[in-house]
């Protein structure tokens, strides 16, 4: 399967124009193809509108020229089809007006009444579009909104900047249609776009430079898979080093999490009370008691050399003390690091190894400097790839959506998840999942992106389960194993659909 790709609007353009100009692949068959595609997913996701039929806000450019193929596909196999258009004004668009009148389409005046059917088709305005919505467009965008139906958005609901995800209105679609790969906004905007299906209409492989879209099918071809044969050894061995006095769970769920995800033996290296709590609770996890600082213990030191991976973060807690422990815990043979949480505040910058470095926006700035967090307020995925260099490692910058950026390839998008996410302890899961995945030998940028993923997948069937508000780590832990069973084989969803992004529980 190839990469899908997330583009912004101008990466978008270039990828046509290379289609049209590279490949020869002519501009009809592009809207062609991606009415028709339209069409089917219509069909597919409301097939109450084979009886109660569609109507169609068709613009005048090539976004209403793919609404007029839309129309004249629906019309084609008797499914009643309306069509309120603004006058076309690109060649394209005109000649599938064109046809569709030939058809029997049914057109509309803007100042007929609307029929009452099953959806509504947002063409209004294309991938391109920035700014308010104005004049003509603006009014069939706010009478598509006062609708009592559906609205399913080709490219992306009107009123939606697709680069930058700010959202100008009116419209919000139940359904979002986009075609080849996926566009920045969709993600930044996931509430208006709602379910979001990626629809193959010929485009050529996109740019191997281009962020990719991290996928199920992605995330199970790259998912390390277990021999009859193996012993625990086999499985990775992490050590975990946190759990300063008072912060016992950030380094509990992290050590958890980690066997969760399939390591065969964890190390925790922590204080007393967090080893206590280890101890009535993770009998699973071997433990090595530590004052954390700023001397490195000689149990502690052996916990490091027999890892394969290494988390380091959670709950160690601040200051000198805990600053001049990291440094000598670094200071050792380079075993693949996450940097988590109270480590990426202490972290200096002047040890190379393989390192995965785990912020969220806050922790970003203090990483790598205001400059570049004040960047990724507006390009996210630019200030990523810099900090990357920057930092000489792997980065995975923590949000919506969340971005893993490294030297050596494109940047992985991961847009699974939903705001139950967002409570204490979701970051010591996710790395103690990058920690296993990086013991069974998983280059950094691939442990740290399907661990991202399989968090925001187990998120989503928690949710489904006790509801996003109610969401805990447990939980999130508790539905993980359905994750895994489903990424053993990933079914494909069939022509034309590359990749499905559901909307986020928000319940």
């Amino acid at each position: 399967m190839n990469a899908i790709p997330v583009l912004s609007a101008t990466e978008a353009a270039a990828w046509d124009a290379a289609a049209r100009t590279q490949y020869h692949v002519p501009s009809r068959v592009l809207m062609e193809s991606a009415g028709r595609a339209s069409a089917a997913i219509v069909v597919r996701e409301f097939p109450e509108v084979i009886a109660r039929g569609a109507l169609v806000a068709a613009g005048a450019g090539n976004n209403g020229g793919d609404g007029w193929v839309l129309a004249r596909a629906l019309q084609s196999v008797g499914v009643p089809v309306w069509v309120c258009a603004l006058d076309p004004k690109t060649d394209d668009a005109i000649d599938n007006r064109a046809l569709a009148r030939i058809d029997g389409v049914r057109e509309l005046s803007r100042t007929e009444t609307w029929p009452a059917t099953a959806v509504a088709v947002d063409a209004l305005l294309g991938t391109g579009a920035i700014g308010p919505v104005r004049g003509d467009v603006l009014a069939l965008a706010e009478r598509l909104q006062a609708g009592a139906v559906p609205i399913v958005a080709l490219d992306g609901p009107t009123g939606l900047d697709l680069t930058s995800g700010e959202a100008h209105g009116p419209v919000r679609a139940r359904v979002t249609v986009t075609f080849g790969g996926v566009r920045r906004g969709h993600l930044l905007a996931r509430d208006w776009c709602g379910r979001v299906v990626v629809a193959d209409i010929g485009f050529p492989p996109a740019d191997p430079a281009a962020p990719q879209l991290v996928t199920d099918w992605w995330a199970g071809a790259r998912l390390p898979r277990l021999a009859p044969a193996m012993h625990k050894g086999d499985r990775g061995r992490v050590t975990v080093v946190g759990g300063a006095p008072g912060m016992t769970g950030a380094a509990l769920h992290a050590a958890r999490s980690a066997l969760a995800a399939g390591a065969g033996l964890v190390k925790l290296v922590a204080g007393q009370e967090t080893l206590e709590a280890a101890r009535a609770s993770l009998p699973d996890v071997l433990t090595v008691e530590s004052q954390l600082g700023p001397d490195v213990e000689a149990a502690v030191a052996e916990a490091l050399e027999w890892a394969d991976a290494l988390v380091i973060g959670p709950g160690l807690g601040q200051g000198e003390k805990r600053g001049r422990f990291l440094a000598r815990l670094l200071s050792g043979k380079a075993r693949p690091t996450v940097l988590d949480a109270d480590a990426l505040t202490l972290y200096d910058r002047k040890t190379d190894r393989p390192f995965v470095f785990t912020p969220h926006l806050g922790e970003f700035r203090t990483l790598v400097g205001d400059q570049l967090a004040d960047a990724a307020a507006n390009d996210r995925w630019e200030a990523a790839a810099k900090a990357a260099e920057k930092l000489r490692g792997c980065l995975l910058l923590k949000g919506v959506p969340t971005i893993v950026a490294d030297t050596r390839g494109p940047a992985l998008v991961v847009a699974s998840g939903n705001p139950g996410l967002a409570t204490g302890g979701s970051g010591d899961v996710l790395a103690g999942f990058i920690g296993a995945l990086l013991a069974r030998g998983l280059p950094p940028p691939e442990a740290a992106a399907l661990s991202a993923h399989a968090l925001g997948r187990a998120a989503e069937q928690g949710a489904r389960q006790w509801t996003a508000r109610s969401l805990r780590p447990a939980d999130v832990l508790a539905a993980l194993p359905d994750v895994w069973r489903a990424w053993t084989a990933v079914p494909s969803a069939g022509p034309p659909i590359l990749a499905v992004l559901e909307p986020p529980e928000g319940v």
